[in-house]
């Protein structure tokens, strides 16, 4: 019976051990990449980490709980090291996919639910690319490449799509690090910040509407995130989503 016992919590252990195997991986991976970029972020961390617990410790002290205060200033320490370097892994990921063809459309893939995504709705042979968010705030079309080429795809893509919409707000982004235009860091901040005019069942509508105008993605073997330097396009100027 303690056999049986023994070997039942080996086989527990063993199989929790390949998951949390693999999220220290994971983390370690992470680690590796965004070290690439930023070279301070294991110092920045580690002094975050024992500046916390070291505050708290002392105040544990002053008040005559050092054992209360010094747990809680582990995991509070814990808490504040795992969101310092979720950010600064975070901006090492933009600053290495900036300027990168598709690095907008990996941006906008990974935005919270409530907005709509629908990539390349229009882009030419010189990689330049447009792309479509829908949400609360209406229809954003985001713009990365040339900033003269992508205003013309941007003006293109409007037009069409005042054939089937007329009400509902069109807002217009060029990421780039130029004037009028939007870091890739705040791509996402600045979309969140646009009012919000349409309901939940307003912005399904919506989306529905302008897909139904034609999907390029379908037709097209574009592959999401940051597309490959060096890819060739289709002939032609402009290719956009089926009339």
């Amino acid at each position: 019976m303690a056999r049986k016992d023994k070997a039942a919590k080996d086989a527990a252990k063993g199989s929790e051990s390949p998951q949390d195997a693999g999220r220290l991986k994971q983390i370690a991976l992470t680690y590796r990449m965004a070290r690439r970029a930023d070279r301070w972020i294991g110092w920045i961390i580690s002094a975050v980490g024992i500046g916390v617990f070291a505050v708290v410790l002392v105040l544990g002290f002053l008040i005559g709980h050092p054992i209360y205060l010094g747990i809680l200033g582990f995991l509070a320490a814990l808490l504040t090291t795992a969101i310092v370097f979720g950010r600064r892994a975070e901006r090492a990921a933009f600053s290495q996919m900036d300027g990168q063809p598709g690095a907008a459309a990996a941006v906008l893939e990974n935005m919270r639910r409530g907005i709509a995504f629908t990539p390349a709705v229009a882009l030419n042979r010189q990689q330049d690319v447009v792309h479509r968010a829908v949400g609360k705030c209406g229809v954003v079309l985001v713009g990365e490449g040339n900033p003269n080429r992508v205003k013309g795809l941007i003006a293109a893509e409007k037009r069409r799509m005042n054939r089937v919409l007329s009400d509902v707000p069109v807002h217009d982004m060029i990421v780039g690090h130029g004037k009028d235009q939007v870091e890739l860091k705040k791509l996402r901040t600045a979309i969140m910040k646009l009012p919000r005019t349409l309901s939940g069942p307003r912005v399904t509508e919506v989306n529905d509407r302008l897909r139904a105008m034609g999907d390029l993605m379908n037709n097209m073997p574009v592959p999401k995130g940051p597309l490959p330097r060096g890819m060739r396009m289709p002939k032609g100027n402009v290719q956009r989503r089926g009339r």
